[in-house]
């Protein structure tokens, strides 16, 4: 069952309320937003600045149709491939998404790890963002050594899934991997491989490409470190009101198994305890002026199955 909203949709308080998901890659951003908009009338804003690019949906960990779940995805796969999509064009069209669902009765939910573009989306004055909407940012945290173990396992699923194959697909000798999708993690980091792959033995071809994996997890573990310094800097320099959420002891849960598959009741039952509640603790707070209180225990409750966790932002 949805949260229902009061019949006073026209309220100014309900449209300027904007909800953002932040946090390092791999920490469940993705499955956080799907299981608050399954929750509560809601639309999600795309906020990866990879991910914003068709194609290449291995390797830039794009949600699933069937992950979503319904639930209606902005500037996730729209632009070309090869254009340069900025900071400014990022502001533009987020501000028109959120409008429009502000239009449509719902709670836009911005969701994604690049933070230097949803600071300017803030903190642009020309935007006025700040002062247009009331803003509610969530961060999903967990651990450094549990967040790297989660990245070097959900590497080895993306290469199982066919990782290789999809890169090789795009692959242009000399391509200019500073703009586009080929900045994402994996792409730079395969062009050896497939530069040289024809003229290569197969026992060289083996070496460089356990060289070429390793450092995608390396330099996606370089990331995670990245986004926690620009999320502290937004707490701590800018003071933005950011509620942190603990996701360690869920994620360890995870990590721990071999075989990749995640005991998926013990996940559920850590996620619902760990994150949704407290989540939709200070949603609640955030949006009591449009929800029913009364059908809060009802909807935080109602289950919904965790998939294979390759869908983790």
């Amino acid at each position: 069952m949805n949260y229902l909203l009061n019949g006073n949709m026209n309220m100014n308080m309900n449209k300027n309320k904007v909800v953002f998901i932040i946090g390092a890659t791999g920490t469940g951003k993705s499955r956080l937003s799907i299981d608050i908009a399954t929750r509560i009338p809601s639309e999600i804003i795309n906020a990866d600045k990879i991910q914003v690019h068709k194609g290449l949906d291995i390797i830039t960990n794009k949600i699933s149709e069937t992950e979503k779940k319904g639930v209606p995805h902005h500037l996730l796969g729209t632009i070309e491939p090869d254009s340069d999509f900025t900071a400014a064009d990022f502001c533009n069209q987020v501000v028109a998404a959120v409008e429009e669902i502000l239009r449509s009765g719902k709670v836009p939910i911005i969701v994604g790890g690049s933070n230097s573009y949803i600071e300017a989306l803030v903190e642009e004055h020309f935007l006025k963002f700040k002062s247009i909407y009331d803003c509610c940012f969530i961060w999903l945290d967990v651990s450094l050594p549990v967040s790297f173990s989660f990245v070097y396992k959900r590497v080895d699923q993306m290469v199982d899934a066919g990782l290789i194959d999809e890169v090789r697909g795009m692959y242009v000798p000399k391509a200019d991997y500073s703009k586009g999708i080929r900045r994402a993690i994996g792409v730079p980091e395969l062009d050896r491989y497939f530069e040289n792959e024809k003229e290569m033995d197969e026992t060289s071809k083996k070496v460089v490409l356990e060289n070429a994996i390793e450092e995608i997890k390396r330099n996606t573990c370089k990331l995670v470190f990245r986004q926690l310094e620009k999320i502290e800097r937004l707490k701590n320099q800018l003071n933005w009101k950011i509620h942190r959420i603990d996701a360690t002891r869920v994620f360890k849960i995870y990590v721990k198994e071999e075989d990749n598959s995640p005991r998926c009741q013990e996940f559920d039952d850590a996620w619902m305890e760990l994150v949704l509640k407290i989540c939709f603790d200070i949603l609640i707070d955030f949006l009591k002026e449009d929800l029913q209180v009364d059908e809060v225990a009802e909807s935080i409750m109602a289950p919904i199955p965790s998939e294979e966790l390759k869908g983790e932002n």
